[in-house]
């Protein structure tokens, strides 16, 4: 397995939130730091060759590669796709995602809704996906990061599959954490995408 190339393919993004052109926005950042393709895959560990089709939106990375850009060029994930100034670090703030509110962003294995994208600077980011996967060969890649994993599923059937563990299933209401450096993915098992929500933390 190549950890730095990306392989998923843009999916339409669901009818939740606010979809996000992530291939002008990275291209953005590069450009305000005066970066070439080779420099920012040296700063963020993903190929040049997958950056230049991310910003041409070519390909959709994961989440876990999205963090990895996103630490590359000093910032969070949210603060990544934020298309407005999201409020930074302040005593005593909250944030609150409504039932039919957050951020959308399609991959090809999950459609994903940011939750309470307004904060910047957060330590976890909780996301709210679908698992649209079935099969291993819908992720171009398997996602690998150095961050922790707290995952509970609110409806349907996910298998988990990782590469030192045997396949795991999870029904509504089971719960899993894990180091995320260990390469897993997630499958949907059963007539409906599960849905999970789950916590990505540094």
């Amino acid at each position: 397995m190549n950890s730095s190339s990306v392989d998923t393919l843009e999916a339409d993004l669901p009818e939740i939130g606010t979809g996000i052109d992530v291939g002008a926005r990275l291209s953005q950042l590069r450009q305000e730091r005066g970066w070439t393709l080779q420099q920012a895959s040296r700063q963020t560990g993903v190929s040049a060759s997958a950056l230049s089709k991310i910003e041409r939106n070519e390909l959709s990375p994961t989440i876990a590669t999205l963090q990895r850009v996103a630490r590359g060029y000093g910032m969070d994930v949210v603060d990544l796709l934020a298309d407005k100034e999201a409020a930074r670090s302040l005593a005593g703030r909250r944030s609150v995602t409504r039932a039919s509110g957050g951020r959308a962003y399609q991959s090809n294995s999950c459609a994903n809704t940011l939750l309470c994208a307004d904060l910047i600077d957060k330590k976890m980011t909780p996301i709210r996906s679908r698992v649209t996967a079935r099969k291993p060969s819908d992720y171009g890649s398997w996602p690998v990061s150095d961050s922790e994993i707290f995952l509970t599923v609110v409806r349907g059937v996910v298998v988990v599959h990782s590469q030192i563990y045997e396949p795991l299933t999870l029904n509504a209401g089971d719960c899993l954490y894990y180091d995320a450096s260990t390469p897993h993915i997630w499958l949907s098992e059963g007539p409906d995408h599960a849905e999970v929500i789950w916590v990505l933390a540094s």
